[in-house]
């Protein structure tokens, strides 16, 4: 019988990306079984030189697992020369420089593909590679500025609020991954390789449906572009974080059922039918009653209490949770998502495999992210079959990073 295979096994990817955006990218390939070089500069990427003043990456060790880790610099003839070697091999190059950076290298992506025509090229920006904004310097935080996220996201009282955690980078990432499989699928069919390039922006664009319906859909535009933690466009009742004796409790109601069962779970089955809130726009008119209504429940109990009781009555609930609480989620580490790892650089800690799921495939492998240039020797050795005296040569000559010694 078989041996099964990852979906991505034999394919090689050359990884030049750098903070959250293009690694992740890379990390879902490395999950999915490709072979994924993350090649970085000889000092290291932004991310692992954040780590050396801090004391070691977690978000490095993230994004990196299953990665050979080589250290090239592209701005030297022989560093580009090393490259250009791999390229030839390679199926992938994932790339989230400025926008034009690699063609003022001379290794944009109609160079690397004229050599070999079967490769993938795949950029990620802020706004784009093309248009007017193509420029801007993009970090998470403008992204969510410029599009919108954060005017919607907060209080009608307070400024405009980022998202706590870096959804961009990572909706960005994500859809990456997705233009990468596509052209590899594109690929399939016509023996040709090709240019994919994906926007934070644009990928973050979509995020914001409720509030643009609200905005197109309502009786006036006026309304408050942030509605705190209710539904963005206010057109759901109840959908709210409510406290709780010993936290918070997020809740919402997307059916006439899902009420009539959280009123049953609140001991308060006879409002069944009670015109104020018989239906999803009454709710939304009786919006602070009903919150009211909530709240005077929630408040009684504790989130473990609230959770079982919706759970009972089948209404969509959930506590809000630590990061701690999140960290421990059995559900979450008996899937295999999460583990814990005594990683090698930054000790004990969690982190995560991928969460796409695909039958017939094992699970991923697990090797630590890698050491900066830890395996010059078998990408420079194994691929491209240099001696060491002709890798020296390449040190000395500033093109590839510091030889790695093991720790």
């Amino acid at each position: 019988m078989e041996e099964p295979q990852r979906p991505l096994e034999g394919l090689l990817v050359l990884d030049l990306g750098h903070i959250y955006q293009a690694p992740y990218c890379g990390f879902l390939m490395a999950m999915a079984g490709a072979t994924v070089i993350k090649i970085e500069p000889p000092n290291g990427e932004p991310l692992r030189r954040r780590a050396m003043v801090a004391g070691g990456s977690v978000p490095q060790a993230m994004l990196n697992s299953n990665k050979l880790g080589l250290s090239l610099d592209l701005k030297n003839p022989q560093g580009q020369d090393i490259f250009l070697r791999l390229v030839d091999r390679a199926d992938v190059v994932i790339e989230n420089f400025s926008p034009g950076a690699m063609a003022r290298l001379g290794l944009g992506h109609e160079v690397l593909r004229k050599r070999n025509p079967r490769l993938i090229y795949a950029c990620g920006s802020g706004y784009g590679q093309t248009g007017p904004d193509r420029d801007r310097l993009a970090m998470d935080l403008t992204v969510q500025a410029a599009v919108g996220i954060m005017h919607t996201t907060g209080f009608p009282d307070g400024p405009p609020t980022k998202a706590g955690p870096t959804v961009c980078d990572f909706l960005g990432g994500t859809h990456l991954y997705g233009a990468v499989m596509t052209a590899l699928f594109g690929r399939e069919r016509t023996g040709k390789g090709g240019y994919v390039e994906v926007a934070m922006q644009d990928a973050a664009y979509s995020t914001l449906a409720s509030a643009i319906g609200m905005h197109f859909g309502g009786n006036t535009r006026d309304l408050p572009p942030r509605t705190g933690n209710s539904h963005a466009g206010l057109a759901m009742a109840p959908y709210n974080v409510y406290p709780a004796k010993d936290g918070w409790i997020a809740i919402i109601v997307v059916t006439e059922g899902h009420w009539d069962r959280l009123l049953r779970a609140m001991g308060q089955g006879d409002l069944i039918g009670d015109e104020r809130f018989r239906s999803n726009p009454d709710r939304v008119t009786h919006m602070t009653e009903v919150d009211g209504l909530v709240t005077a429940w929630t408040v009684a109990h504790t989130r473990a209490e609230l959770e079982a009781l919706t759970r009972q009555h089948g209404v969509p609930a959930a506590p809000v949770r630590t990061l701690e609480e999140v960290l421990e989620d059995q559900g979450m580490h008996e899937r295999g998502m999460l583990r814990w790892v005594d990683h090698p650089e930054v000790g004990r800690v969690v982190l995560p495999s991928t969460p796409l799921r695909i039958e017939g495939a094992p699970p991923p492998d697990f090797s630590p992210s890698p050491f900066l240039n830890q395996h010059e020797g078998d990408v420079l050795g194994g691929m491209l079959g240099l001696a060491e005296a002709d890798r020296e040569a390449l040190r000395k000559a500033g093109a590839v990073g510091p030889r790695f010694e093991r720790r």
